[in-house]
C-alpha cells in the first residue's frame, strides 16, 4: 500500500472514531447554518481538524482544502493555484443525514498531485466500509477489490442523483434521462454515491452544483473500479464546473446521450 494512503487512512479512522463517538449524543450536538439547507456541527470541524493533525504530521509542506477550514497553502514552493501536493477533505459528506441519525455519511480523503488525483479513501464509520484507491492500483473495498457493475441496458440501470433545488423537474434533460432507467435513488452523500458506483452496488451517477471535496476521491474509486467519469460534454472539467455522470463503461454513453440532446 501506498505510504500516503496508509496515511489517509489512518485520518480517516481517526475522524470516523470522532463521528461515530458524536453519533451516541445527537440531541447534544451543536448544528450552525452555512445557507439555506446547508448545516455544520462542531464535529465537522473537529474530524477536518484530525485529519489535517494527522496529515500535516506525516506531510508538513502540504498543501489542505477543506470543507469547513477553506484553501490552505502548502510551504513546499509551489505557487499559485496548483500546488505540488494537495489533501482535499470532507470531513462528514452528508451531515444533514448525520444530524437526523440516518447513517448515510462518510468521511472523504483525496490527495491531488500536480493536477491530477492520486490517492483516494472514503470512509463510512457507521458501517465500518473503507473504500480507498491509489491511480494504476485499482480500488477496494476493506482490502477486497472491487469493480463497477456488469450491467448493459440502460433501462435496467439504478442511478443515483444530486440534482440541487429545483430537482429532475428544473431540467428536461435530466427528467426524461432519470425516468428511463429503473430507479433513482437520492442518498445524501456524493462520496457514498461514488463509492457505490465504484463497488457495483448502483450503475451511474448524475451530479450538478458539486463542490471538489464532493468529487476527488469518489472520481478516483470510479476510474479505478472500471468506470467513467465525465462532466456533461463528456470532458474532464468536472471539478470546475460541478456537473458530473460517473457509470459504468455501457451505461455512461448512454446517460451522455441524454445531456447532449
Amino acid at each position: 500500500m501506498h505510504p500516503m494512503l496508509n496515511t489517509a487512512i489512518k485520518a480517516a479512522r481517526r475522524a470516523g472514531t470522532l463521528i461515530n463517538r458524536a453519533s451516541l449524543d445527537l440531541e447534544r450536538l451543536q448544528v450552525a447554518r452555512k445557507g439555506p439547507k446547508d448545516y455544520v456541527t462542531e464535529v465537522d470541524h473537529a474530524a477536518e481538524e484530525a485529519i489535517i493533525d494527522v496529515l500535516r504530521t506525516a506531510y508538513p509542506t502540504h498543501a489542505f482544502l477543506g470543507e469547513e477550514s477553506g484553501s490552505v497553502p502548502g510551504t513546499d514552493g509551489s505557487e499559485g493555484d496548483a500546488p505540488e501536493f494537495q489533501w482535499i477533505i470532507d470531513p462528514i459528506d452528508g451531515t444533514t443525514n448525520f444530524i437526523h441519525g440516518l447513517p448515510l455519511f462518510a468521511v472523504s480523503i483525496a490527495l491531488k498531485h500536480r493536477g491530477q488525483i492520486t490517492q483516494a479513501v472514503v470512509y463510512d464509520p457507521s458501517r465500518n466500509e473503507l473504500f480507498t484507491a491509489s491511480r494504476g492500483s485499482g480500488a477496494f473495498l476493506n482490502d477486497r477489490r472491487i469493480r463497477i457493475s456488469g450491467l448493459v441496458r440502460y433501462h435496467d440501470a439504478l442511478l443515483a442523483a444530486h440534482l440541487g433545488k429545483a430537482g429532475a423537474n428544473g431540467n428536461p434533460v435530466f427528467a426524461d434521462m432519470l425516468a428511463d432507467c429503473t430507479a433513482v435513488r437520492r442518498l445524501g452523500s456524493t462520496v457514498l454515491d461514488l463509492a457505490y458506483v465504484a463497488a457495483g452496488r448502483i450503475d451511474g451517477f448524475c451530479g450538478i452544483g458539486l463542490k471538489p471535496w464532493d468529487l476527488a476521491a469518489g472520481s478516483l474509486l470510479v476510474l479505478e473500479a472500471g468506470g467513467l467519469i465525465a462532466d456533461f460534454e463528456g470532458e474532464q472539467q468536472w471539478m470546475k464546473t460541478g456537473g458530473v455522470i460517473a457509470a459504468t463503461p455501457k451505461i455512461f454513453p448512454q446517460m451522455l446521450a441524454y445531456l447532449q440532446r
